[in-house]
């Protein structure tokens, strides 16, 4: 069974008014810390039923913040009890898990209207414009009009 990650996605921007991975964090009791991660940039746990996200400091004001914070928030909602580890190569990791929560980014960050009202620009233009990193893109799925 193929999830429908657009769909999650909606529906949860619908009921909470907001494409912003940190509001979204608090409307569904996500602990977001900030520290230290070393070579990780961020990371999911669930500690006695409490979802938590990890960001590492190094990435806080860059493009990647809002990119592993939507990555991490996306294992928390599909992945619930699994541990997630966000590497820089999490980009070109195979893994399912990995594919999802890097789909539900894209899909959270890089709205459909936002594609549909630039038809001449490039994906990879658009999540520049967006401030994004290029490799969002190759996860965005668009769909009809």
């Amino acid at each position: 069974m193929q999830r429908d990650i657009k769909s999650i996605v909606n529906q949860l921007v619908r009921k909470y008014h907001t494409r912003n991975p940190y509001e979204l964090c608090d409307c569904t009791d996500v602990l977001v810390q900030i520290g230290d991660l070393g070579k990780i940039m961020g990371c999911y746990l669930l500690i006695k039923r409490q979802k938590c996200i990890m960001l590492n400091s190094s990435i806080i004001d860059t493009p990647l913040e809002k990119v592993v914070l939507s990555h991490e928030l996306g294992h928390s909602r599909l992945h619930r009890k699994n541990d997630c580890y966000f590497y820089g190569s999490t980009f070109f990791n195979k893994a399912k898990e990995e594919n999802e929560a890097n789909t539900f980014a894209a899909e959270l960050l890089v709205p459909d209207e936002i594609i549909y009202s630039n038809p001449d620009l490039t994906k990879e233009q658009i999540a520049r414009m967006l401030g994004y990193t290029e490799m969002i893109m190759e996860f965005k799925n668009i769909g009809k009009k």
